[in-house]
């Protein structure tokens, strides 16, 4: 076995107001515009924090991200601020410790919504359409088949759970009544539109990016911005695009692969979750590792 770096399950700074702990995240804030985002090596499933962190995931996770509002910054503007670590971490061991894993970014209005784009038919949307024919209210064709590419990309939008507590899907005219018709047009539209060229980049590094989920905030003109985390195997499935196969459940390098252990198990997904075997922790890592060198890395010359 590799050697695991150390782990981050939560941090506690000095000086700096500690205004959430989320599932995975710490927040911090720096000054009336600015928060600091401590991305942590903490595992959720099925909306249960696991006592087990997954060594190198927050570092792993915050570098796709970066990677993503980089690449996407010609569609929208994202929260990614200028300002370094260094000009607000001052002690060199809590600054050592966020390396890699943290940003400073500037402080929007969140939207109260996940922006949730599918691009195939699985998880909840199987479920959806086996019973309806349709996924979120929207028809689809008839006899698609588990794993089924879906004929356009779906935007399904949820409402945002606390941790512990379980995300609802809502209808389109929902969000028109929270956000408003145009800034819910503009959520959509962007949504799809992140998710098209996300999607074409994964293809051709050999993973297929299943459906993924965004957020979004407005700043104090009223413009849409990216925020949070994005396309990471934590808000997205990734599958291997060589294994994929309808009808059947891919392969995952996402948390999928934790939530099939976490199945054979007796636990009724409430908390406390269970412990991980020391194999499901290092796998795990390894799969968040491959997401990040396949999508960051060249085109594959064998991808289908």
């Amino acid at each position: 076995m590799s050697t695991l770096p150390p782990t981050v399950f939560e941090t506690h700074l000095r000086g700096l107001q500690l205004l959430h702990r989320g599932k995975v995240r710490d927040i911090y804030e720096v000054d009336d515009d600015h928060l600091l985002i401590v991305t942590t090596d903490r595992l959720s499933a099925f909306d249960v924090i696991l006592p087990d962190p997954i060594p190198g995931k927050g570092q792993v996770l915050q570098q796709i991200s970066e990677f993503w509002f980089a690449q996407t910054a010609y569609l929208v503007g994202n929260h990614i601020s200028a300002r370094t670590l260094a000009a607000v971490i001052k002690d060199p061991a809590e600054l050592a410790s966020l390396q890699g894993r943290a940003a400073i970014v500037k402080k929007l209005r969140a939207l109260p919504i996940e922006a949730v784009v599918r691009g195939y038919l699985i998880g909840s949307g199987w479920k959806d359409y086996q019973s309806t024919g349709a996924v979120c209210g929207i028809a689809l064709p008839r006899r698609m088949r588990l794993a089924s590419q879906l004929p356009e990309p779906l935007f399904t939008p949820a409402t945002k759970a606390a941790a512990g507590e379980h995300d609802e899907n809502i209808s389109y005219e929902a969000v028109e009544q929270l956000l408003g018709s145009d800034v819910a047009n503009a959520v959509r539209t962007t949504a799809i539109a992140i998710y098209r060229h996300a999607a074409a980049h994964a293809r051709a590094r050999g993973i297929i990016i299943a459906d993924t989920k965004f957020e979004f905030g407005l700043d104090a003109a009223g413009s849409l911005t990216l925020i949070d985390e994005v396309l990471t195997p934590d808000s997205s499935r990734f599958w291997p695009a060589d294994t994929w196969r309808e009808g059947a459940s891919p392969p995952s390098f996402d948390k999928q692969y934790v939530r099939d252990y976490l199945e054979t198990l007796d636990w009724n997904k409430t908390a406390p979750g269970p412990n991980l075997p020391p194999e499901i922790i290092q796998r795990t890592a390894e799969k968040y590792r491959e997401a990040l060198t396949r999508l960051t890395g060249p085109v594959t010359a064998s991808t289908p």
